[in-house]
């Protein structure tokens, strides 16, 4: 069929369940557009392969080919996705106003979502091609802290960020919402001088470990926050904590991969969530539970023990 939508979902997640509701009452309403449902974390590889880091996660075949995606729970801009792309008439004029309109507006939040913004083929660790690589390379020679978006992952954002920004190839380089350019301006920066000043400078990874590590007396390092955990193991023991009555904060590291990637090197534990007691490391879930059950946690948590 000519359109598919697939829902990533998770069991223990409320706003799945109600996103299911939603679908069901779509797929009676477009019975030409199939609907899938697929538990997350039982697909690691497929989750991994389309870059699913939280639930509900939807994505959009058309002919084969993803042509979009909706992070979270949003009723009404699955609809809204579900009913642009099932249609098979000429768009009107003034809907393609209003996608152009919703492209922009993705567009510049891609553009601010970090200080410094790099728009490239492929990822920092694995470059699709020697003028992303060089670019890469430049800015790690001079411990610039940036975030990437491999343009090869939408092919929308590749077209569209080349008319928005006035700019026809990649890399493309950002440092506070504007536009600073490709690998020639770069160069050029960086044999005047200005690429240190222009740039935002790195913070050195183990500082800044250590730093979120003490943030508070009682550090939790998950996916998703105390509102909304996004995998099972986060939720247990969120709730397991909550229990105890004790203060504490939680670090999304969904939200920043080097802190995800970085802490697991630094604290040697391979898994998250991973719970802090007054910057030292206690454990993950099931350390956790051990503790509850032999009454040990309440006084580590309040620092007694």
């Amino acid at each position: 069929r000519s359109l598919v939508v697939v829902h990533f979902w998770a069991p223990w997640a409320p706003q799945c369940a109600q996103m299911n509701e939603v679908m069901a009452a779509l797929a009676k309403e477009h019975t030409q557009v199939t609907f899938v449902k697929l538990e997350a974390e039982a697909v690691p590889e497929v989750s991994e392969k389309y870059g699913i880091s939280s639930v509900p996660t939807f994505l959009f075949f058309k002919n084969s080919q993803k042509v979009d995606r909706l992070d979270g729970a949003h009723a009404p801009e699955l609809t809204k996705k579900v009913q642009r792309y099932m249609s098979s008439s000429p768009v009107s004029a003034g809907s393609n106003d209003s996608a152009k309109e919703d492209l922009n507006v993705r567009l510049k939040k891609l553009i601010n979502a970090a200080p410094c913004m790099l728009f490239m083929k492929g990822s920092p660790k694995e470059p699709r091609c020697g003028f992303s690589k060089q670019m890469v390379e430049i800015l790690n020679k001079h411990g610039i802290s940036f975030s990437s978006f491999d343009i090869f992952s939408d092919e929308e954002v590749r077209q569209g960020l080349k008319t928005y920004s006035n700019w026809p190839t990649y890399p493309q380089l950002y440092v506070a919402g504007e536009l600073i350019g490709g690998l020639d301006i770069i160069k050029e920066l960086e044999a005047s001088g200005e690429l240190d000043t222009v740039c935002p400078k790195a913070q050195k990874l183990e500082d800044r470990l250590k730093i979120l590590i003490n943030k508070a007396p009682v550090m939790l390092f998950m996916k998703g926050s105390k509102q909304m955990a996004k995998c099972g193991f986060s939720k247990q023991i969120i709730e397991i904590i909550n229990s105890t009555g004790v203060d504490y904060e939680t670090f999304d590291i969904l939200e920043d991969e080097e802190v995800r990637q970085g802490l697991k090197t630094y604290s040697n534990w391979p898994t998250y969530p991973q719970l802090y007691v007054k910057g030292e490391l206690v454990g993950g879930l099931d350390i956790v539970k051990e503790l509850r059950e032999s009454g040990e946690l309440l006084p580590i948590l309040k620092g007694e023990n």
